[in-house]
């Protein structure tokens, strides 16, 4: 394997080693982060494909997160990138909550322990907030677009559909 292939997928695991601890909260939650670091510091992917990667990604069964880290492994460096960036965002939240999941069962209950919980939830509802409004400036781009989205947020919002 040339020094190249094997250096890009070095930087593919590192990565998305780094994003994997954003995944609290689900895959939306990490977008801003992905879209950081994929587009704007590596500059492996345009801008203007990162809305048809997410629309890929949420629509395959599994995990968005996990599914643009293949994705984007797959585009770059082929089934071996697809590997190595998926293991990248998965071992931390892994370890973080099987982690997490040994220390809750002693501290069960503790109102420190309690209120940590509702301050992580708040940030995840701020990162899912924001990666709506990033893709919402992307995919809103006439009345039509910005009608459909917003009869589709009433429906779900105001009737008992399911969103699946």
């Amino acid at each position: 394997m040339k020094a190249d292939k094997i250096a890009l997928l070095w930087g593919l695991f590192t990565t998305f080693l780094r994003i994997g601890p954003s995944s609290f909260g689900g895959g939306y939650a990490m977008l801003p982060t992905i879209e950081r670091e994929v587009v704007h510091r590596r500059q492996w992917i345009e801008e203007s494909e990162m809305a048809d990667i997410v629309a890929i990604s949420g629509s395959a069964p599994g995990g968005v997160g996990v599914n643009m880290a293949a994705f984007i492994g797959h585009r770059l460096a082929g089934a071996a990138g697809a590997t190595v960036s998926v293991l990248g965002i998965m071992l931390p939240p892994f370890v973080i909550a099987l982690g997490l999941s040994l220390a809750l069962a002693h501290a069960q209950g503790h109102p420190k322990v309690e209120a940590a919980l509702r301050g992580i939830q708040a940030g995840v509802i701020g990162l899912i907030l924001l990666a709506a409004y990033q893709m919402g400036r992307k995919a809103i781009f006439d009345k039509a677009t910005l009608g459909t989205t917003a009869a589709t947020v009433a429906a779900l919002l105001l009737l008992p559909i399911h969103p699946a």
